[in-house]
């Protein structure tokens, strides 16, 4: 009854978008783990400071960048501490309120370590004592994070801070401001 009937012939015809999707596809991979690899290798970050000997083995306000944070201040005292910061001739980097969110009671002081020139400078203009703190900063900015506590800068604070005779110091690139567009916010 049941009789083998002929099997009509399957058509010969090769499929030939599969092939080219995945070559299409591996060729994506391989252009994507190559720039990848360029961009991991060849990086083209700027320095962030310069080795210099400080002239007369001193370290001046011109040569430091100081970022300014309030931690708990009333609005307004970072913006203010700045000022009078850049008047001393501190560089000023960042004005804004405290990155990590950390209230602080009177001042803090934190820069590549504790002991750094810099950072002995800067704090060597406050009136209220700060403990300083070092945590390893490759660009050698300080940051000064006035809390709900501080009063004021000294009336006259230190000038200069002395560094061992010959001695090379890592000195913050200091770039130019740039103007804000209009109509963007500049914090």
């Amino acid at each position: 009854m049941s009789a083998l009937q002929p099997q009509p012939r399957p058509h010969s015809r090769i499929r030939w978008r599969t092939p080219i999707t995945m070559v299409v596809l591996l060729g994506l991979l391989v252009g994507g783990a190559w720039w990848g690899w360029n961009s991991l290798t060849k990086s083209s970050a700027e320095a962030n400071c310069v080795d210099q000997t400080l002239p007369n083995n001193r370290m001046v306000p011109k040569q430091v960048v100081v970022n300014v944070y309030n931690g708990g201040a009333k609005a307004g005292t970072a913006a203010a501490v700045a000022e009078e910061l850049k008047k001393r001739g501190f560089n000023i980097g960042k004005i804004a309120n405290e990155p990590k969110g950390d209230k602080v009671d009177v001042v803090a002081v934190r820069g590549t370590t504790d002991k750094s020139p810099e950072l002995q400078l800067v704090a060597g203009q406050l009136t209220q004592k700060a403990a300083p703190v070092g945590d390893n900063r490759p660009d050698h900015t300080v940051d000064l994070i006035v809390g709900r506590g501080y009063k004021t800068l000294k009336v006259k604070g230190t000038p200069s801070i002395g560094v061992p005779a010959g001695s090379t110091h890592c000195l913050p690139i200091v770039r130019g401001t740039q103007p804000v567009p209009s109509g963007q916010n500049p914090n």
